[in-house]
């Protein structure tokens, strides 16, 4: 009778355990719980991940060593005759942002310092434009998508409160579920997408600052190669 009982319990252990194992919650379950709101958090996410692969190629392809692309520079102007034009050539088949701010200085050559200078800030202020370009975007995707995630709180904590209404007090946890989860949901992805959409706007925004910063010292040592010739001539 003993190992009647025995074999009974574990019949109905592993019974439970199978009621549980077919009542696992997959990740497209919670999505649909968490309501109508995960479709812009969800387009949210897609647009966060898309302007980070996007930004983290540019400004990693836009990263050169300024030492050595000056040294070139400076040998072709040194040249003689025909440097310039060699310089300007080089410049478009290097296609980085500071090549292009050098070559605006280049095609500058013989006019006032002034104008050498006027003409790499202009095409500086464009290159560091088209650096932060969409980061905006991540900035907005990391404030918003928090906000949706309480605003499905708000909107799940209301039907849940309407579903108490509407059985005048007579309720059970499972009839409160529904509106629980797509509170509960809503935040945790809302506040998932701004963390990741904040963190790595963070970061780019570091590695562009830094390319900002290459980008003006190289603008500043090529203006001193040019005034350099002149500052021995007066010595």
């Amino acid at each position: 009778m003993h190992l009647l009982l025995i074999f009974l319990q574990d019949t109905a252990s592993v019974d439970s355990l199978m009621a549980m194992q077919e009542e696992t919650v997959t990740f497209f379950d919670l999505l649909i719980e968490g309501g109508v709101l995960m479709i812009p958090i969800f387009l949210l996410f897609a647009i966060s991940v898309y302007v980070i692969v996007e930004r983290w190629s540019a400004v990693t392809r836009s990263h050169v060593q300024p030492e050595k692309f000056l040294s070139t520079i400076e040998s072709m102007l040194k040249s003689g005759k025909g440097g310039a034009a060699n310089a300007m050539d080089y410049c478009d088949d290097f296609d980085k942002p500071i090549a292009r701010i050098i070559k605006a200085g280049i095609k500058r050559l013989g006019r006032p310092i002034r104008d050498i200078e006027d003409a790499i800030d202009n095409a500086g202020k464009k290159e560091i434009f088209f650096l932060e370009k969409r980061m905006n975007w991540l900035a907005t995707v990391a404030g918003v998508a928090p906000l949706l995630g309480f605003t499905g709180t708000v909107t799940g904590m209301i039907e849940a409160f309407m579903d108490i209404q509407s059985l005048q007090g007579n309720v059970n946890p499972s009839v409160l579920a529904g509106g629980i989860w797509e509170a509960l949901i809503t935040t945790a992805a809302g506040l998932i997408v701004g963390l990741i959409a904040y963190g790595f706007y963070n970061f780019l925004l570091g590695k562009i600052n830094r390319s900002i910063f290459e980008l003006e010292n190289a603008s500043a040592d090529f203006l001193d190669l040019l005034q350099s010739p002149a500052k021995k001539e007066n010595n």
